[in-house]
């Protein structure tokens, strides 16, 4: 049941820590706990239910370590890396080299911008924009009321943009 939700569980956990090998070790523990509990699975939305387990993982998972969202540094580097990454998984092979280099710069601006966004915020447009849950699904995940939700994202929409074109000042 948990399988084919594999790669957006490891999305939000990488978006959660800033870092891959973080998220490795949230999903391992988000896993196990998802094993452990399935017997408490009433049905419905699988896909929401792992989320928000992976969800409140990060969360147990930071408070051990003494870390808060504001601590936790960026690597301009790897964001670099993540999205040239996102071009080649998007099928761009053979596409005009300054196509993908404008794609990727775009791309890295977009990164950079949602994670200087605070945790609330871009835990909410990463599940919005990246993992497409509905409204209803989110407010599962994040454990809020829906109107929550929709007050956040708006709110988040509004943040990245400010930072998008604050990063885009020369």
């Amino acid at each position: 049941m948990a399988s084919p939700h594999l790669d957006a569980a490891y999305n939000l956990a990488r978006w959660l820590t800033r870092d891959p090998h973080d998220a490795e070790d949230v999903l391992q523990e988000a896993y196990l706990r998802a094993f452990r509990f399935f017997g408490g699975f009433r049905g419905g939305d699988g896909r929401a239910w792992l989320l928000a387990i992976v969800r409140n993982t990060f969360y147990t998972w930071a408070e051990q370590r003494g870390r808060h969202q504001s601590e936790v540094e960026y690597d301009d580097a790897t964001a670099g890396l993540h999205a040239a990454e996102a071009c080649a998984d998007q099928g761009l092979h053979g596409t005009d080299p300054a196509q993908l280099l404008l794609r990727a710069a775009d791309q890295q601006l977009i990164e950079s911008a949602l994670l200087k966004l605070p945790l609330e915020y871009r835990e909410i447009l990463v599940l919005r924009e990246l993992e497409e849950l509905s409204y209803k699904e989110i407010a599962e995940v994040v454990g809020v009321p829906l109107g929550t939700v929709m007050s956040r994202l708006s709110r988040a929409r509004l943040q990245l943009r400010h930072q998008i074109e604050a990063m885009d000042q020369p």
